[in-house]
């Protein structure tokens, strides 16, 4: 026996997924105020006009690890395309992550949970979490949890970076 929806309801959660996906695209991401390892420091006003990937991580995060290369290689392909990856370390020592990063170093962008309001903003309290921004500054989309390349191709392309 097949079940089948009729029209009607059948539209009325296409209309329901739709408008769900439109609001949460056009929420602006919230002010917030980032300085990297290196000493360069960020807000939502300075990165308008860019792509801005968030990935909230920790040293002892397996997953984390996991999608290390996954992040600097999009770092590497689209970082002089208009992508700027965040990297927040969160609740970790610098002493902590400056020796982590010396067996694992990365390119991207370090920040550090003490320089930032990011991760409170983000209610980040698993890892890794993802977040992007787009362009006008508004939230384009998140993935909570490991993630493989293409799906972080997609939510830089649903933010509007021309990927590959």
């Amino acid at each position: 026996m097949k079940i089948r929806a009729s029209a009607p309801t059948t539209f009325a959660i296409a209309v329901l997924w739709l408008a769900t996906i439109f609001a949460f695209a056009q929420e602006p991401a919230p002010r917030f105020n980032a300085r990297t390892m290196k000493g360069e420091t960020f807000t939502k006003e300075s990165l308008k006009g860019k792509v801005v990937l968030l990935q909230f991580w920790t040293t002892w995060c397996p997953y984390c690890k996991q999608d290390l290369a996954i992040v600097e290689k999009l770092e590497k392909q689209y970082g002089d395309k208009g992508l700027v990856i965040l990297a927040i370390d969160v609740n970790e020592s610098k002493k902590t992550v400056t020796n982590y990063l010396k067996e694992h170093p990365r390119t991207c962008r370090i920040v550090l949970t003490e320089d930032t309001n990011l991760a409170a903003r983000f209610e980040a309290k698993s890892y890794p979490v993802y977040i992007v921004i787009d362009k006008n500054g508004n939230i384009s989309d998140e993935w909570r949890g490991p993630a493989r390349e293409d799906s972080l191709r997609n939510l830089l392309r649903t933010a509007g970076l021309s990927v590959d």
